[in-house]
């Protein structure tokens, strides 16, 4: 028989105590062997990821507490287990791959330095050694130009790239079981692929134990042999990969398995006054050398693109990960520099001071990629969602104001009775709901919407495209779409531009783009989307 390496028994965790006690997890029991591929799937605030953090003792003790419940490591005790013990689990018995980059990866230090710690730690590498093993990691999981990477900071990659920095930093203690919570969930298509079979490589050459937390399926049917499926803190149907999603039991797993995106964007207006375009748009990162610092070379991150957002319509924008897709909407936000001129409505706002560009601010609004990165930790959601309406002094302060939050909430599927918590008392899927109301709530004109179905699971995702239909065909808002997820861009965009390297590849009307792309780069992006869409099928 297979050594079973982790064993989980009636675990519960919860927050709290008393009769206000949230019960996240109740009384789940799994194994998982050597070798072993083990998905934990089930939207968001289910308990995947709190089962997670709990193998690894990383919840806010004492105020998250277990109940009851055994998690052993090889017959080790894990739960209260002494933190010597603990820090010579994490990161080399067992390593984890979170969900949010961004605030999982120090803003301080170097790529090289967090990788680098891993190594020092856990495999005593230091000095050429220790820098060769970080460029050989960096390389192994697909970072472009690694050598020239290793002194960048992670606000200075990509969300793609940020992700696939955390994969190494969660393999270079080469672990027996690695924890991937979410691990492809900021990568295109294309990557998603050379990720999962760079995992699954790995897997096989060392042995590893793979425990996947995700919400996409069609990931689930490649690479897991059993699975868990997670409701409301309980495991509500497990059995292998085949038996789940080919005779799936539960009526919950029988919906997860139809829920997708659906249906055609609304049909917009083709004579549509232009809400807001650029000509020739460029945003290049200079690259300074030497001991002066003498700029030697520049990054193109946008290079020279021309758009036009028209109202009621949907523009979205694909490419892979560092193609400047995100990039292109911070530039016509005006949140970065750039060069080229930029119109909203009539006026042109490329040359306005931010004195003069804040009124028109309320009517240009983004919803950003990681939810917890743009979400204060000191403020509740109300004042989050309502700090626009104190800014542009809309409604009267009181009852009014707490009226338009509680329907901005209302609109995005979230009880208006939250808004007094705190962003880190919601799962991943529910904070972006929240950073979509925020931006809602203030009715602009354009919204640009960057990965905003990213981390959310599949059924959430169909909710959230057909409440961006619903607004766009109340309120004629225009949307800049930017996505990997091809399916979601399918169901929303009536109009697609594809990037790569800064630049635009094709770009024509949606349905064209879908059936008819004509460059290499468009076909292999639609061919990956279609390979990963007929593995859910």
């Amino acid at each position: 028989m297979t050594e079973v390496l982790l064993r989980v028994d009636n675990l519960s965790v919860s927050f709290g105590h008393g009769p206000d006690r949230v019960e996240a997890v109740k009384g789940i029991s799994f194994t998982l062997e050597a070798g072993q591929t083990l998905a934990l799937v089930g939207e968001s605030g289910s308990g995947k990821s709190v089962t997670a953090l709990s193998i690894l003792q990383l919840l806010p003790y004492p105020r998250a507490h277990h109940p009851s419940g055994s998690i052993s490591l090889q017959g080790q005790e894990i739960v209260g287990a002494p933190e010597p013990i603990l820090r010579h689990i994490r990161g080399h018995r067992i390593a984890m791959v979170f969900q949010e980059p961004m605030t999982s990866l120090n803003p301080l230090h170097s790529i090289a330095q967090q990788v680098g710690e891993v190594l020092e730690l856990h495999m005593g590498l230091r000095g050429t050694a220790k820098r060769d093993r970080v460029l050989d990691l960096l390389h192994l999981v697909g970072i472009p130009n690694a050598e020239s990477r290793l002194d960048a900071l992670p606000h200075e990659l990509s969300g793609g790239q940020r992700q696939r920095v955390m994969i190494a930093m969660a393999l270079a203690g080469e672990p027996d079981i690695l924890i991937a919570d979410e691990p492809t969930t900021a990568l295109d298509v294309t990557i998603q692929a050379q990720i999962l079979k760079l995992l699954k490589d790995l897997q096989k050459r060392l042995g590893m134990a793979l425990l996947f937390i995700t919400h996409d399926l069609g990931i689930v049917r490649k690479m897991a042999d059993r699975v868990c499926v997670m409701h409301q803190g309980l495991v509500v149907e497990a059995g292998t990969t085949e038996d789940i999603f080919v005779r799936p039991a539960h009526p919950y797993t029988q919906k997860l398995l139809a829920a997708e995106p659906k249906g055609q964007p609304p049909k917009a207006d083709s004579a549509a006054p232009v809400v807001m375009a650029c000509d020739d748009l460029k945003v290049w990162f200079p690259i300074k050398t030497g001991l002066f610092r003498r700029t030697t070379s520049h990054i193109k991150a946008v290079d020279g693109i021309s758009v036009q957002l028209t109202q009621g319509h949907t523009l979205g924008v694909v490419g892979e990960s560092g193609s400047g897709k995100t990039t292109l909407g911070l530039a016509l936000l005006r949140l970065i520099q750039s060069t080229g001129a930029i119109r909203f409505g009539d006026q042109p706002v490329d040359g306005l001071a931010p004195g003069a560009l804040r009124p028109l601010r309320r009517h240009m609004q983004m919803v950003f990629q990681d939810p917890y990165g743009s979400l204060s930790p000191r403020l509740s959601v109300g004042q989050i969602v309502g700090e626009g309406l104190e800014v542009h002094e809309i409604g009267s302060k009181g009852a009014e104001r707490r009226a338009l939050i509680a329907d901005a909430l209302r609109e995005v599927g979230l009880d208006p009775d939250t808004q007094d918590r705190f962003p880190h008392e919601f799962s991943g899927g529910q904070r972006q709901r929240i950073a979509i109301a925020r931006a809602l709530v203030l009715k602009p004109k354009l919204i640009v919407l960057d990965e905003p179905t990213s981390a959310l699971d599949v059924s959430v995702q169909a909710q959230i495209v057909d409440l961006l239909r619903d607004i766009q065909a109340r309120h004629r808002i225009a949307y800049l779409f930017i996505s990997h997820d091809l399916r979601v861009v399918r169901a929303l965009a009536d109009q697609v531009m594809v990037m790569k390297d800064g630049r635009v590849v094709e770009h024509g009307p949606a349905q064209t783009i879908f059936t008819d792309p004509q460059t290499p780069y468009t076909k292999a992006l639609m061919a990956a989307a279609f390979q990963m869409e007929a593995i859910e099928a």
